[in-house]
């Protein structure tokens, strides 16, 4: 059943409901990746103006992947609890409206991707795929949630390559093994985090019958959160080890281990609130800003 739109409510707060701006986790956490790989590959002193063009990038790009995203679910949103309200799938905004907004966004990034060396650039490109076609792994995928993470991977690789392949064309010269460690651990940490956010949708997802990878791992949904967060941790000490970062990375990354064992210590108990899965969703948006300043300190202490 649909939900009837709000019309009170002004356009632009509309839109800015579609953008997700209102809920400012899903954009960090997206964010955080590529400010963990400039800050890498930069040695803890990544130009300004590129960090500006990082944080805008991702701002636009996670934009555009809401609408797509929602363009796409306009019909399956309004049968789930948590997206019923959402503008397209409460037809508070119009289809065209939803394209017009996406191709905004895109052409935001596009712009901002130009300021960026060629290698970067066509990574830029790259990604574009694979974020418009991430809505439609749920239907043909049994594990969206790999596509999604693949998705965050490009951010790290590239923010490296912004930094390390301005004038190196070839990828294996710029982007070596603690790259490929970053982007492996942000794979899983992605797999990780977007589990327990499905988690929440269960029900909903098994009745309309859309794949996800709390569904696909079933009662070991929780063992699977454990094993992606236990190999986040292991990549991320490969990425402390091969460059080598010093003391306050690894102070930092002892903290995010134990608050995930927690998390997934939470997870285990057989009732479990339904708010508690957004809540440990949000609480990675910290996580990952602590490892970034693990990693500021791992590189100029």
């Amino acid at each position: 059943m649909l939900t009837q739109p709000d019309r009170s409510e002004p356009t632009w707060q509309t839109i800015v409901r579609l953008l997700r701006w209102d809920k400012p986790a899903g954009r960090l956490i997206l964010m955080i990746p590529a400010l963990w790989a400039v800050v890498l590959a930069a040695a803890g002193q990544p130009p300004l103006p590129l960090i500006g063009v990082i944080v805008l990038g991702t701002l636009a790009t996670s934009a555009a992947g809401c609408v797509v995203n929602d363009l796409w679910d306009r019909n399956i949103d309004p049968k789930v609890e948590r997206t019923r309200n959402r503008p397209l799938a409460a037809r508070s905004l119009s289809i065209q409206v939803g394209l017009v907004v996406a191709l905004i966004s895109f052409g935001c990034a596009w712009v901002l991707s130009l300021y960026l060396n060629p290698l970067t650039f066509w990574l830029c490109v790259a990604a574009v795929p694979v974020i418009v076609l991430y809505p439609l792994a749920k239907r043909v995928f049994p594990v969206p949630q790999l596509v999604l993470s693949i998705a965050w991977g490009f951010a790290v690789l590239i923010s490296w390559s912004a930094v390390s392949c301005g004038s190196t064309p070839a990828p294996t010269a710029c982007l070596g093994l603690p790259t490929w460690l970053l982007w492996g651990a942000t794979v899983l940490w992605t797999l990780g985090f977007d589990t327990i956010y499905a988690m929440s949708d269960r029900e909903d997802d098994r009745r309309i019958g859309v794949n996800s990878s709390a569904l696909f791992f079933g009662k070991y949904a929780t063992h699977a959160v454990g094993a992606f967060l236990a190999g986040t941790v292991l990549l991320l000490a490969g990425v402390g080890m091969v460059m080598p970062l010093s003391w306050g990375f690894w102070v930092t990354l002892a903290i995010a281990a134990g608050w995930w064992a927690r998390q997934y210590y939470r997870l285990s108990f057989k009732t479990i609130p339904h708010a508690t899965y957004g809540q440990l969703f949000r609480q990675n948006v910290w996580i990952g800003f602590v490892l970034l300043a693990g990693m500021l300190a791992g590189t100029l202490l």
